[in-house]
């Protein structure tokens, strides 16, 4: 077997993979460079079993290396690694041929058993995208993104219909606009319609158009949003809102590939990729008779669930940093700077308007925030006031947080708060385990009894 090639200017990733694979008996050779791989292979070397690259490097990247690679061995497997999680790279790397896309920092055991699968296959033979210099249309680093980049990348050269389930605010649009943006249809017209937005009596005309005179107030012939995506991708958000007429409609539409104008009598053909998305459960409306089965199928070939912020905290402070960057821009600012404090606080919020609330929080800062540099206390006070929840391994980190949001929102009262609390969760954690006898549980806090029933007493915790 040919041995595996790293191709990393990292010499502390290379030296982990050389680790891993020794360990694992599989031989491997090491390049800092793409130029200095290729210049082996110009040399005349065997080509490797598998390649691993990673994408920024100095000289050549690791997607020009890889274009140049599968253009002479097609059936090479190429890893790409990449610290700098974006849809772009990731997009990029499959279209280009990539066995796999792996960002970085990766579990050790997880890129061994990748090389494992490599060595045993070759897939993705697609054409090469060069890397695009475009900021990114979607962000993300958190493991979940991660797997909607990837689809969005296996997707890119597929026409089917894709179902993309995601909360108000969580970017489905985006992910349909990138799934356009990377398909065969990328040149022809993308047309967004949010179903759940147009009062039902209009949404079939909208959808389908309508001839002149077709009812009252139709003065001329007008075409739908069908017919304006013509060759294109017709992206239809809050699918589970739509009426139950227009339900069959659609599914005609999908089933056979014509649809009519209102007060037409002419059938017209229909060449769209359909994206479709919503926040709710078409499963459970299906059982409740609200959204036909068959359709839910038509529309449920490829389905992409979209995660909402709270489920990707870590990706918070990238997004943040975009945000801030984009509204200074667009105002001809200096762009705001978020404190460590500030960042490790919006992380614990929930954000219920997840991305879309977190742009918003971004602009109003540029416009608000006194400063450059953006602290807790000069979030709005609606976000300082909600109750910090952390993750996290240590109590301290969540004091800490709580401690921040505090000292933004009750100046003079922190130190009474915390104290207050942290007693009384004490003192009721040693009651729960002794059954609620004082004497017991002055003893493993560690403190005399008298000491507990005044304590008790000074919390008003006698209620309890």
């Amino acid at each position: 077997m040919n041995p595996i090639w790293i191709v990393d200017d990292d010499r502390s990733i290379r030296w982990v993979l050389e680790k891993a694979l020794t360990r694992e008996n599989i031989a491997h050779r090491s390049f800092g460079s793409a130029t200095e791989a290729l210049n082996e292979l110009d040399g005349g070397a065997a080509p490797p079993q598998v390649m691993m690259s990673d994408i920024r490097m100095p000289g050549d990247s690791g997607l020009v290396l890889l274009e140049k690679v599968k253009a002479r061995y097609p059936s090479l497997p190429v890893i790409i690694m990449t610290a700098y999680s974006d849809l772009d790279s990731a997009v990029s790397a499959f279209q280009g041929g990539a066995f796999e896309y792996l960002p970085k920092p990766f579990d050790v055991d997880q890129a061994v058993e990748l090389v494992r699968r490599a060595i045993e296959e070759s897939r993705h033979r697609g054409p090469v995208a060069e890397e695009s210099t475009a900021l990114p249309e979607i962000l993300g680093q958190a493991p979940a993104m991660q797997e909607v980049f990837r689809a969005i990348g296996r997707l890119a050269q597929s026409h089917a219909t894709v179902m993309i389930n995601g909360e108000s605010g969580s970017g489905k649009e985006l992910v349909a606009r990138a799934l356009h943006r990377h398909s065969p249809r990328k040149d022809q017209p993308f047309i967004a319609i949010n179903t759940a937005a147009i009062p039902k009596d209009l949404l079939e005309s909208e959808l389908f158009g309508h001839e002149r005179g077709a009812f009252t107030g139709a003065t001329a012939q007008r075409r739908g949003r069908f017919e304006q995506a013509e060759g294109g991708t017709l992206f239809l958000d809050e699918i589970g809102d739509m009426p139950s007429e227009l339900q069959t409609r659609l599914l005609r539409v999908l089933s056979d590939n014509h649809f009519y104008r209102v007060g037409g009598h002419q059938p017209i053909k229909a060449n769209v990729r359909v994206i479709a998305a919503t926040h709710q459960n078409l499963e459970q409306r299906v059982r409740d008779g609200l959204f036909r089965e068959d359709l839910f199928h038509r529309l449920n070939v490829i389905r992409l669930r979209l995660p909402p912020l709270r489920e990707r905290k870590e990706d918070v402070p990238l997004l943040a940093r975009h945000f801030l960057a984009r509204s200074a821009q667009e105002l001809g600012v200096e762009p705001k700077r978020l404190s460590e404090g500030a960042l490790k606080y919006l992380q614990t919020l929930e954000f219920a308007g997840n991305v879309r609330q977190l742009e918003n929080l971004c602009h109003w800062l540029t416009v608000m925030a006194p400063g450059q540099t953006v602290d807790v206390g000069d979030l709005p006070s609606e976000l300082r006031e909600q109750p910090a929840r952390v993750a996290s391994e240590s109590w301290i980190d969540a004091l800490s947080v709580e401690a921040d949001r505090l000292l933004a929102s009750k100046p003079g009262e922190v130190f009474d708060l915390l104290t207050r609390e942290f007693e009384k969760n004490l003192i009721r954690r040693a009651l729960n385990a002794t059954g609620g006898r004082r004497v017991e549980a002055a003893q493993i806090l560690g403190i005399g009894r008298n000491t507990i029933t005044r304590k008790i007493q000074e919390l008003g915790m006698d209620g309890e």
